[in-house]
């Protein structure tokens, strides 16, 4: 394994676009959680008085989503809808094998075909692990920021840290594999955000609107489920508490259904590189 992470290693460490886009992961995900931050922070002397006693109110109801320990939970929440950014990255990994046939020059200079796709997968798990180190830093930060009173309660739900690098795995390996069957980086990354972004949440809108209970089994939707919207965003609407709960108690489902459909994933690609012309 640890030859297979060197010959990774040489091919991005002088590949820039690597860098500039870990770089942009690495701001992604504190910048958009600053955002929400500030908008569920904002100083009452900027409001006028109806509106302040609405927001002092709401956050007496919900609590403060960035306090420990559910700071946990809403950031993990709110990050897990960028994923698209380091999927990206993914997609012009295994691109860039084809592009300058580096691919073919391992198996060439005697790396295995099993070998190959292997380095893909620990590819994937390292930038799942650095966006979950990120992911828990920022919790960290905005944790003790927003109210270092509530610091003891910092390990309680700390659950959150496998939970969102599962979910990370489980989504950049749908990127990986859109990369893996269309070669042309731009037509790969394209199919993946319309699918990401427009197909699977019209079919979810299509299932519900049908109540045709299916929509939890779309490749997305099986790993969103491991992290349910947290108590501010789940616990409204008619029977919010129960609905709440009941996402919760359906994270270990979704867990196993994100490991079997991953696993397939990994198997359908180490099967098909191995029969694949190059």
């Amino acid at each position: 394994m640890k030859s297979l992470i060197k010959i990774e290693w040489l091919k991005i460490k002088k590949y820039p676009v690597f860098w500039w886009m870990l770089g942009i992961v690495a701001l992604t995900y504190p910048g958009v959680n600053f955002m929400f931050y500030k908008i569920f922070h904002f100083e009452n002397s900027h409001m006028e008085k109806n509106e302040a006693m609405a927001t002092n109110l709401l956050k007496m109801l919900i609590g403060d989503p960035f306090t420990f320990p559910e700071a946990w939970h809403s950031i993990a929440y709110l990050s897990s809808a960028f994923v698209m950014v380091p999927a990206i990255l993914i997609v012009m990994l295994i691109n860039n094998e084809y592009t300058y046939k580096t691919n073919r020059q391992n198996i060439i200079d005697g790396l295995s075909r099993k070998d190959f796709i292997l380095a893909k997968l620990i590819d994937v798990a390292l930038i799942s692990l650095a966006i979950t180190v990120v992911y828990t830093i920022t919790t960290i930060c905005f944790g003790l920021v927003a109210d270092f009173s509530y610091a003891s309660k910092m390990y309680e739900q700390l659950y959150y840290i496998p939970l969102f690098f599962i979910q990370t795995f489980a989504q950049l390996s749908i990127a990986f594999l859109a990369g893996f069957f269309i070669r042309k980086s731009f037509l790969a990354i394209g199919a993946f955000l319309i699918y990401y972004v427009i197909v699977e949440n019209m079919l979810i809108a299509f299932l519900k609107y049908y109540h045709i209970a299916i929509d939890k089994y779309l490749p997305f939707e099986i790993s969103d489920r491991i992290i349910p919207p947290p108590a501010f965003i789940g616990k409204f609407g008619d029977n919010g508490i129960e609905k709440y709960r009941a996402t919760l108690n359906a994270i270990p489902l979704h867990i196993a259904l994100t490991i079997i459909l991953t696993s397939g994933i990994w198997y359908l690609c180490f099967r098909n590189y191995a029969k694949r012309d190059l």
